[in-house]
């Protein structure tokens, strides 16, 4: 299913901090679990899918689904450039920016830079005036998390308030059968925003023969995007990526990851202590 009605539908539910990842305007896995999450949440039947109840609560929020917005010379200005393959020619870039005006604009709007396309027929993003639609996505601070549940069965991160309610949830790649998830309690141990990586090979089942350690540098197409919450499980972490379409569709190295502004999200809304809980 595509369509006017799933965009709507993914643009309130991410203002509603249940995120469906990427905004494509399709129905899948991401978007029929933020769909029963917000259920849950509301106190809804759960169905994973918009049902006249649900399309009642989400309806609430009256503002536009799409706004205008102008491109500026902000947008454009500075390097756009290829990412390297390798892990040695990464760590000799300065910053891992991204490789388009797209893809910058598509991660600041939550949406795939494929969509914004088809959004803006006939449009030039790389021009300072052109005044392009964009999603009208969620915006300021989540409130305070009080706990973490990463769900490994359905690929979901929820936080939850103080008093056990649902305050948002997010789509998650999680583990694989070569790096299971940590199962069990952990804890925060810090949080970093636009971090650095480190490479180790020994880390990664999947290393070519050659790959040595290395330091890979901060920018939104850094292996972990740009942030990181430290868990007290020694390598673990919660963390972006350089590839939001992936979100919940692809397996990791055994951390958690989220889409970029996801991530953010969560780096915002958790302190040192938070519990995290990771279950199947």
């Amino acid at each position: 299913m595509k369509g006017a009605l799933v965009l709507r539908g993914q643009v309130l539910l991410d203002r509603a901090h249940f995120s469906s990842g990427e905004i494509d305007a399709s129905y899948g896995k991401n978007l029929r679990m933020a769909i029963k999450g917000y259920q849950k949440a509301q106190g809804l039947t759960v169905s994973g899918s918009i049902d006249a109840p649900t399309w009642g609560t989400l309806s609430v929020d009256v503002a536009p689904i799409l706004l205008s917005y102008t491109i500026l010379e902000a947008d454009i200005e500075g390097s756009y450039v290829p990412i390297p393959k390798t892990w040695a020619d990464k760590a000799n870039m300065a910053v891992l920016g991204f490789e388009s005006v797209e893809e910058a604009l598509g991660e600041r709007f939550h949406v795939s830079p494929t969509l914004l396309k088809q959004l803006n027929p006939d449009k030039d993003m790389g021009h300072v005036g052109e005044v392009i639609v964009v999603p009208n996505i969620a915006t300021g601070d989540l409130p305070k998390a009080e706990k973490v549940i990463i769900n490994g069965s359905n690929g979901t991160l929820a936080l939850l308030d103080a008093n056990g309610k649902i305050i948002a949830q997010f789509p998650a790649t999680t583990g694989s059968k070569h790096d299971p998830l940590p199962l069990g309690k952990w804890k925060v141990t810090g949080v970093v925003h636009n971090p650095v990586f480190q490479y180790t090979p020994s880390l990664f089942w999947d290393a070519k023969p050659g790959d040595t350690k290395a330091t890979i540098p901060a920018g939104p197409n850094n292996p972990v995007g740009v942030a990181w919450v430290d868990l007290s499980k020694e390598h673990y972490g919660i963390h972006g990526t350089s590839e939001p379409s992936t979100i919940g569709k692809t397996q990791s190295h055994g951390c958690i990851r989220l889409t970029n502004w996801d991530a953010t999200a969560l780096a915002q809304s958790v302190v040192t202590g938070v519990i995290v809980l990771i279950k199947k």
